[in-house]
């Protein structure tokens, strides 16, 4: 039995922005995939941020400022909610597919710290691990593909549909689906054990955000710096 045969869970957050230190939370998902792919558990969020939806990232997600302070839950009511929920999946032993996960998995750490909240690490007493990161182990072991790597450019790469692309349940379904997958189509990844594929993938997101930056600065912005951290960037 490997870990493409098994239960995945999978977690996603859609946000007010890109910057983990400022942006907020408006909608968060944890759901689990049985191996037949069908989600068998699931939990949704919508919150109140506390501040103003920017109109970009409304038009992405959908949710409106007004709907948000309407019918979001407070924030730290639903952060301490969902940050209980994942520590619970981690906690069973069950791996959690997060794609891009150094950005949704550092926001919900700055929004424990907004709130006063024992954050995810604190709570599970080391980095969250077993995560698995459908973003960076395509990059791994298919690095010179062309194209974008965008959760709907790996849907369509590895064949799953994504319905209802920036709604959080909808693109956690897709990622632990693209993530088996992945694992079924390339058997050095899907034979792995959790440990040796969460060890793989903090080595190769070091190498990724290594080379990304040296390409920024021969290109663009001579004192480019991309965070190496994977799968939470430390707190500044």
């Amino acid at each position: 039995m490997t870990w493409t045969t098994g239960p995945l869970a999978a977690f996603d957050l859609e946000t007010t922005g890109t910057d983990i230190e400022t942006d907020r939370i408006v909608t968060a998902a944890v759901v689990r995939l049985e191996p037949d792919g069908s989600v068998s558990t699931e939990r949704t969020w919508l919150l109140d941020p506390g501040v103003a939806i920017p109109e970009e990232a409304a038009a992405i997600h959908g949710i409106s400022t007004a709907q948000a302070r309407a019918q979001g839950a407070p924030a730290p009511r639903a952060v301490e909610e969902v940050t209980q929920t994942v520590a619970e999946v981690l906690r069973a032993g069950t791996p959690l597919v997060v794609m891009n996960a150094r950005y949704d998995l550092s926001l919900l750490d700055r929004e424990c710290r907004r709130y006063g909240l024992e954050s995810l690490s604190e709570r599970l007493g080391s980095l969250p691990s077993p995560v698995i990161d459908p973003l960076v182990i395509d990059k791994h072991i298919d690095k010179y593909r062309k194209g974008k790597r965008a959760l709907h450019a790996l849907c369509a790469h590895y064949g799953v549909s994504l319905d209802d692309a920036h709604d959080a349940r909808a693109d956690a379904v897709a990622a632990a689906r693209v993530v088996r997958r992945l694992g079924e189509k390339h058997r050095p990844v899907g034979t792995m054990s959790l440990a040796d594929l969460h060890d793989l993938q903090v080595r190769a997101a070091a190498e990724q955000s290594a080379s990304l930056q040296a390409y920024l600065r021969r290109t663009t912005n001579p004192a480019a710096v991309v965070e190496r951290a994977w799968p939470v960037i430390p707190r500044g």
